[in-house]
């Protein structure tokens, strides 16, 4: 939660070469990493692996591009305001909007398709990213026919 929080105050700035921004973000990622080796990760990284693979597209861009349409609960983290008043419903929907408003800020795509995936591949990109090394890591199970289906949904 505390790398969440780091990054999403910070990437804006980042991403417009501002030198506080840019060092806010070596220690976001840094703690993002402590985290991650210590419990893995989920199908965020599973599915974006093999959209390098096929596609040559950058990590972090395929992440962003995925995650918010698999994240559910991180409102709070983002620095959303009055979640406590919300329902679960409603706070799940504004951690998304957070992700997507600072994805479109900071120039991410929206969709597969807009980085170069095909639909036709989208099949055997489920199958790899459900064998990939973080699915286990994920906090729900899942199978490739729900992961295609997450596909379909960003195509």
């Amino acid at each position: 939660l505390k790398a969440i929080e780091i990054i999403a105050r910070s990437l804006r700035a980042a991403v417009e070469n501002d030198p506080k921004g840019r060092e806010d973000m070596a220690l976001g990622q840094y703690v993002a990493g402590m985290g991650f080796s210590n419990v893995g990760l989920g199908i965020v990284h599973s599915m974006a692996h093999p959209l390098g693979a096929f596609y040559d597209t950058p990590h972090g861009v395929a992440n962003a591009v995925i995650l918010p349409y698999v994240m559910e609960y991180i409102a709070k983290a983002m620095g959303v305001q009055g979640t406590e008043a919300m329902s679960q419903e409603e706070y799940r929907k504004a951690a998304i909007d957070a992700v997507k408003k600072l994805s479109e800020d900071v120039g991410i795509p929206k969709t597969l398709h807009e980085i170069g995936v095909k639909e036709e591949d989208l099949k055997a990109l489920s199958e790899f990213a459900f064998i990939d090394a973080c699915t286990p890591g994920n906090p729900r199970d899942t199978s490739p026919e729900e992961i295609c289906e997450l596909y379909k949904k960003i195509y």
